[in-house]
């Protein structure tokens, strides 16, 4: 069982709940006309991306995906600096020019978020030979949702890993619908997990709603990359609270789904509970990091709505790179 004292405990909630307000926020700001372009948001899966992360250093890296927000708030990138880019404005992590479906923070290992399904596992491959052969122990995580398990890249990319043996982790997070498709459906062998063994590595199917549950089993696999033993794969069941884009009607959902989710598999509503029963936290503690968590997602939509856009001086920076 996990064993973490009060201060990760705190931390990781903090992480989670932060997701949540953030995108939660993001939704009402984008109904209200606030915010440009196209946008998915990741609320209801915070467990994965936090449970992951938690194991991570800044020099550890992972490669996202169009539902990006939440790992990059759980890899530590600035939340105030994340609102800023999302509103395009000059000082967000990007120049305001990288959006939603394209923030990244290389400082904090987070390589980027793309609009490409299964873009993530060749990009994480890539990085993961650069970090093994640094030798400095460093891993390398990709990240994809259940649609991006059918992805030929992601096929090459989980073979070239074994084949290399390199230190990467594949996470998978299966939150029921590839854009508005069934997994039920689309993936043919009904089990993500037994695909990557396949391949030759170990993979663990995991309840997603779950923090601990993702956290002792990323333990694991993080335990694997940095030993030299290979790569590993994480199945993590889950759901979105929202559509698969901001504006979605989900009619392929359910009646009464969505409120059922949330009422039953809430992942922060399971921490909660689990803290508050084993007495390693109070209810107390937790809602002092909720007014905390609120209060900061306030000051970054002010101090985001008050920025700059990048000038038209900067129409042409940042978009080709010189090697």
């Amino acid at each position: 069982m996990t064993n973490l004292d009060k201060e990760a405990l705190l931390g990781a909630y903090r992480r989670m709940k932060t997701i949540r307000e953030f995108e939660e926020r993001l939704h009402l700001e984008i109904q209200q006309g606030q915010i440009a372009g196209f946008t998915h948001l990741y609320s209801g899966q915070e467990a994965v991306a936090v449970g992951v992360c938690d194991h991570l250093s800044d020099d550890d890296l992972i490669a996202s995906t169009h539902r990006g927000h939440g790992h990059c708030i759980a890899k530590g990138c600035d939340v105030i600096g994340m609102m800023k880019e999302i509103y395009g404005r000059a000082d967000g992590l990007c120049n305001g020019k990288g959006g939603s479906m394209h923030i990244a923070d290389f400082d904090k290992g987070m390589l980027g978020a793309n609009a490409i399904v299964g873009g993530g596992p060749p990009l994480a491959t890539g990085a993961a030979i650069a970090t093994r052969n640094a030798g400095k122990g460093h891993i390398t995580v990709s990240f994809g949702g259940d649609g991006s398990c059918n992805q030929g890249t992601v096929f090459e990319a989980m073979n070239l890993a074994v084949v290399l043996k390199l230190p990467t982790i594949f996470v998978f997070e299966d939150n029921g619908y590839s854009e508005h498709t069934g997994v039920s459906y689309a993936v043919g062998s009904k089990d993500i997990a037994s695909r990557c063994r396949g391949f030759g590595m170990p993979a663990a199917k995991v309840n997603g709603d779950d923090y601990f549950d993702v956290y002792d089993a990323m333990g694991e696999a993080v335990v694997r990359a940095r030993s030299g033993q290979g790569p590993s794969a994480l199945e993590c069941t889950t759901t979105r609270f929202f559509g698969h884009f901001e504006g979605d009607p989900q009619r392929y959902r359910a009646k009464g789904e969505v409120e059922e989710h949330r009422e039953n598999r809430d992942c922060l509503k399971i921490f909660a509970a689990r803290v508050v029963r084993e007495g390693t936290l109070s209810a107390d503690e937790l809602a002092a990091v909720d007014a905390e968590v609120l209060a900061l997602i306030d000051r970054a939509v002010g101090e985001a709505q008050a920025a700059p856009p990048p000038s038209i001086d900067e129409l042409t920076t940042d978009v080709y790179s010189s090697y």
